[in-house]
């Protein structure tokens, strides 16, 4: 007997390997990539991408905002960026003899910041409140950020001249952080070959928009109903847990982390098809809502262990639900 769906999960695997089609117009391999960058867009929460500069990051997610029917906005950080350069600021108008607010680039839908960590700590942590609240205060007036509102941001984890490292407590305002690694030769060899035969064309006019806003939303609140069992509830907790107690970690992770956890492994289970999580979900989406909510002791650091391998580690020793 064939299984059905309770929800309209069909529709959204639907849109997403559509998604995933445009992009393949232009980016080669990083399915991993696309899948997390999906993943966390349907579940209403931010990302950071980590990666040597070439990699795809940056049009990566250009391209996905081509795929949906939504505002955009691109802001390159710099040392000299102030937060009136994203948040906007309030003009006095002449004509009328009162001041106007002029919305910055922060009122948007998908928001793409290049180089996070190129900018001080006052303009990150302007962004991060409006992330977080998803509102910005100005001279005593607030200002809703129009859902869905889905912020980007790509840093370069070698080059550290010039740059302002973001506070722990700033980081968790990411549901994940991903980190985008070297194709492959074969891969390399396709790259060539595609932008060859693109002949100077711009990759932007060869993708095509997907979702609409109202889509979009409407699949964001279908993953709340996505099934989860109390089996893999406790699973999640086990793993969580663990970080706060295992030897090589200084800091593990929070609740947020469990929620992020729980919350992720409902939209990559309705990414693939189903409305019900099974443990591979919940491994799957593990490193990137971790990575950046641990902090390694200095002594393992030192003997050449990432958070990546710790969190292996630590998953590798909780039992599975069966």
């Amino acid at each position: 007997m064939e299984y059905e769906n309770r929800i309209e999960i069909e529709k959204l695997k639907t849109a997403v390997d559509q998604i995933k089609d445009e992009l393949a117009k232009i980016i080669i391999g990083q399915h991993d990539f696309i899948e997390m960058l999906l993943t966390a867009l349907l579940s209403d929460g931010h990302v950071l991408i980590e990666g040597v500069p070439g990699v795809a990051k940056t049009i990566t997610a250009k391209l996905l905002s081509k795929t949906l029917q939504t505002g955009f906005s691109r802001i390159q950080f710099t040392p000299d960026l102030m937060p009136s350069d994203i948040l906007g600021t309030t003009i006095y108008n002449v004509k009328t003899q009162e001041f106007e607010f002029h919305k910055g680039p922060i009122f948007s839908n998908f928001v793409l910041i290049d180089e996070i960590n190129r900018s001080p700590a006052k303009t990150q942590a302007a962004l991060f409140e409006s992330m977080e609240e998803r509102q910005i205060t100005i001279d005593n007036n607030n200002y809703d950020l129009k859902p869905p509102f889905f912020v980007i941001a790509t840093q370069n984890p070698i080059e550290q001249e010039g740059t302002y490292a973001l506070p722990e407590a700033q980081l968790d305002r990411f549901l994940f952080k991903i980190k985008v690694e070297y194709p492959n030769k074969e891969e390399e060899v396709n790259i060539l070959k595609t932008q060859n035969a693109r002949k100077g064309a711009k990759p932007e006019t060869l993708i095509s928009p997907v979702l609409s806003e109202a889509d979009l939303l409407r699949f964001q609140q279908l993953i709340y109903d996505v099934l989860i069992d109390d089996k893999i509830l406790n699973y999640i907790a086990d793993i969580i847990y663990k970080t706060r107690n295992h030897s090589h970690l200084f800091l593990g992770g929070s609740p947020r982390a469990s929620l992020a956890t729980m919350h992720t492994a409902k939209a990559f289970a309705a990414i693939q098809g189903r409305d019900f999580v099974i443990p591979d979900d919940v491994k799957t989406v593990l490193p990137n809502v971790l990575r950046h909510r641990i902090i390694l002791n200095p002594e393992y650091e030192m003997e050449g262990f990432d958070e990546d391998a710790v969190i292996k580690m630590i998953v590798e020793s909780v039992e599975v639900p069966r």
